[in-house]
């Protein structure tokens, strides 16, 4: 899944994809490298993050879907918590939802159940604008996990089918650095629900705490987690650098022996 933020605030790519023409280039050069799904974002998550009006979104997102359903072969996903963003998003082309909250805003599971497209429920503790302020978790794998089965379960019960959702834990929102180490090492576990997982680590303050690294310079540790994560049963991940994270899937796929 490549990253497109039409965002002026997002924690990497913020302000360089805001032109409608530049983030249709950009996708398009994602589906070149070996990208599966373009995620298409109109409101920044990123720790501290204000919320962005409905309208705002919609003039952010919409306008970039329409052009791109014309020119991708492969789906395009809406990364939204609203659910008048999921169908619009739809209804422009999009053929996946991607919320960082889980369907908790008003109206968003409905949309989702009436859309009957794809949908990743991701874990979020609290809000971007509180989320990394001292999170406490007794057992962060368990909790997330708990977490995300129930939030599937109210899919399921207003109609979404299982075959429509898939399972993000939510590497850096709302975690600690031990917090997310001890969730990667869990993916298993969340692997086992039977649910397909997303997992979205691609420049993010983790991989810089264990590099040492300020963006742009986390790629190779971005790619190295994409790369651990597969083999570890993950079926998605979410990454801005989308030819080298392909490149190295490739040779992964090729010399690993499990």
């Amino acid at each position: 899944m490549g990253v497109v933020n039409v965002t002026p605030d997002s924690f990497s790519d913020g302000g360089q994809w805001l032109g409608k023409d530049d983030a249709v280039q950009h996708a398009l050069l994602m589906q070149d490298a070996g990208a599966d799904i373009i995620d298409i974002g109109g409101e920044s998550t990123r720790p501290g993050a204000q919320s962005v009006p409905l309208q705002q979104e919609l003039d952010r997102v919409i306008p970039v879907i329409k052009k791109l359903v014309s020119q991708l072969s492969i789906p395009v996903s809406i990364d939204t918590s609203k659910a008048e963003v999921m169908r619009q998003a739809v209804a422009a082309g999009a053929g996946m939802i991607n919320d960082v909250n889980a369907l908790r805003e008003v109206g968003a599971v409905e949309a989702v159940a009436d859309l009957a497209v794809p949908v990743c429920l991701m874990h979020m503790l609290g809000d971007p604008r509180v989320m990394q302020h001292n999170p406490v978790y007794d057992d962060v794998a368990g909790e997330v996990r708990d977490f995300l089965l129930v939030r599937a379960q109210t899919c399921l019960d207003s109609g979404v089918s299982a075959q429509n959702i898939v399972l993000d834990p939510g590497f850096g929102f709302g975690k600690t650095l031990q917090q997310n180490i001890e969730l990667f090492h869990a993916l298993p576990d969340l692997v086992a629900t039977g649910y397909p997982c997303l997992v979205g680590m691609s420049r993010k303050t983790m991989i810089g705490q264990l590099t040492g690294r300020e963006n742009p310079d986390r790629l190779l540790g971005s790619v190295v987690a994409a790369v651990l994560a597969t083999r570890m049963g993950v079926a998605i991940v979410r990454v801005h650098d989308v030819q080298e994270t392909f490149d190295a899937f490739k040779v992964a796929n090729t010399l690993w022996r499990a």
